[in-house]
């Protein structure tokens, strides 16, 4: 049952209360009332942009994190409680090159279990994050990540399950970034004209980071009203004119975001989840899901000093949330320079993979809570992926090592929005039918999360690892992912 569908339904059983039991007429009239107030993100509202930019700090050797809860100030100067994996909100920036072995000591000093998942790295399932491996309060646990894989930006974050988005929602997120000579070869944009920008959003009440979806914010993600980039709400960042490198990482549970700039100006797309395109791609907006990263170039070379632009959020066909365009920060010009580079027409190389190579094409039909829901299931499991919630013990798809298989996602009946992750490797996506009907730039490289919209199945190949053990897959939509949007899969 689609959620259009069940409004105009939940209506006519109000006319039949006598054969509903009490309870559920209850539940069923709140939920048609809350219905049209969840179909809406809550409405960002706009900061000053007068708080200068911050960055994380950057580790390149003796790694070691902890996990524990700090006390920062978001907004107004008020102080509220938040998580990190320093003294601060989020955590340093790791830095590494490919083929390093990189080995993490992490204590969980939360007053509950967490673990880490190295998002979009391909590293042994056990090292991976997987939510069966969580790391008690008061434990430790060493990370061994053998890296093998192409340059590009890469994250981490929690994994518990039924407790992820709250943990990321409060801090618990940074910037993964392997680098190789291919992409340093290209001499982009490095030092102070790289940024890594993590925007987020937070509901904030009372002057508190608060974390308490109701069941329809369960439905549909739960959104905030601030947008922080890098920890801080509405900043601004002072630029030259020269070209910047951006390494953009949608680190929100739910909320979607489309890129773009005050002054419509265009910009250069470069990379996506998995490293470098082979040719940069030249837009105005950029859609980016929860989870999805992209790597621009935008030029500040034609600006006079004093000019100021935006980085904003388009509004974009997206159902529930892309009815409101707002600003995300501000970057000011104050210095002029000269700047030789150029945008490379060559990037990388990319060796697509071929349809025909695939052993085995699976569908993933993945359905909310309105789409499948059954009156004797609700408040707990409403997003499924082929109608099953996430066991935690069991094994739902199994993987020959080595094989080369296509997955289609099927979201054609949905309403809601469903950004789809697969731990332990790299896709390419093949097609998009329905709903938007074509890839966009950052699908034209490796991905390791896919933005599947309502009305859409997106088609993604890839071949697995010769390693063998446990994954999962899962909506990216945080909520959507405790409330049981995940499943297991075994290469064998």
């Amino acid at each position: 049952m689609k959620r259009r569908e069940f409004v105009k339904l939940s209506g006519a059983a109000a006319a039949s209360i006598a054969i509903i039991p009490p309870v559920l007429q209850s539940c069923a009239d709140n939920m048609n009332m809350n219905m049209n107030m969840g179909s809406n993100a809550v409405p960002v509202k706009e900061g000053a942009f007068t708080t200068p930019l911050t960055f994380p700090s950057v580790m390149t050797s003796n790694f070691s994190m902890q996990a524990k809860g700090n006390t920062v100030s978001l907004l107004n100067a008020q102080s509220t409680s938040v998580l990190g994996y320093t003294d601060g909100i989020l955590g340093p920036t790791i830095k590494v090159d490919n083929g390093s072995d990189v080995s993490i000591a992490f204590q969980n000093q939360l007053s509950e279990e967490t673990n880490v998942h190295w998002h979009g790295l391909l590293v042994p399932a056990n090292m991976d994050g997987h939510p069966k491996d969580v790391i008690n309060s008061g434990s430790s646990f060493n990370f061994n990540l053998p890296l093998s894989q192409r340059a590009g930006t890469y994250w981490y974050h929690p994994h518990p399950h039924g407790k992820t988005a709250r943990q990321v929602f409060m801090g618990l997120a940074g910037f993964f970034i392997v680098n190789d000579s291919e992409e340093q070869s290209l001499n982009l944009p490095s030092g102070d004209q790289e940024l890594l920008l993590v925007i987020q959003d937070k509901r904030i009440k009372n002057g508190q980071l608060n974390y308490s979806p109701s069941m329809d914010e369960v439905m549909t993600g739960y959104t905030g009203e601030y947008v922080l980039v890098n920890g801080r709400n509405a900043p601004f960042h002072n630029v030259s004119t020269r070209y910047y490198r951006l390494r953009i990482l949608n680190g929100s549970t739910a909320r979607v975001y489309n890129i773009a700039f005050s002054d419509n100006q265009s910009f250069e797309v470069i990379g996506t989840d998995g490293g470098l395109l082979a040719q940069p791609v030249t837009v105005n907006s950029l859609l980016i899901g929860p989870g999805e990263r992209a790597d621009i170039l935008v030029s500040f070379k034609s600006f006079s000093v004093g000019k100021e632009v935006y980085l904003i959020s388009r509004t974009f066909n997206g159902g529930a949330q892309g009815r409101q365009e707002f600003k995300i920060m501000k970057f000011v010009v104050n210095q002029q320079a000269s700047d030789s580079f150029t945008v490379p027409n060559q990037l990388s190389s990319i060796q697509p993979i071929a349809p025909a190579s695939a052993s085995k094409t699976r569908i993933m039909k993945i359905k909310g809570m309105m789409e499948g829901m059954n009156m004797g299931s609700m408040g707990s499991g409403m997003h499924t992926i082929n109608d099953k919630v996430y066991d935690l013990d069991r094994i739902d798809e199994t993987v020959q090592a080595g094989a080369t298989e296509i997955w289609e996602f099927d979201n054609s009946d949905g309403d809601e929005i469903h950004p789809m992750h697969i731990h332990g490797v790299q896709f390419q996506v093949l097609q998009r039918t329905g709903g938007r009907g074509s890839l966009i730039a950052t699908e034209q490289g490796w991905k390791d999360t896919v933005l599947v919209m309502p009305r859409e199945k997106v088609t993604v190949i890839m071949t697995f690892p010769q390693e063998k053990g446990v994954f999962v897959f899962h909506c990216h939509n945080l909520e959507h992912e405790d409330d049981g949007m995940m499943l297991n899969y075994e290469v064998v």
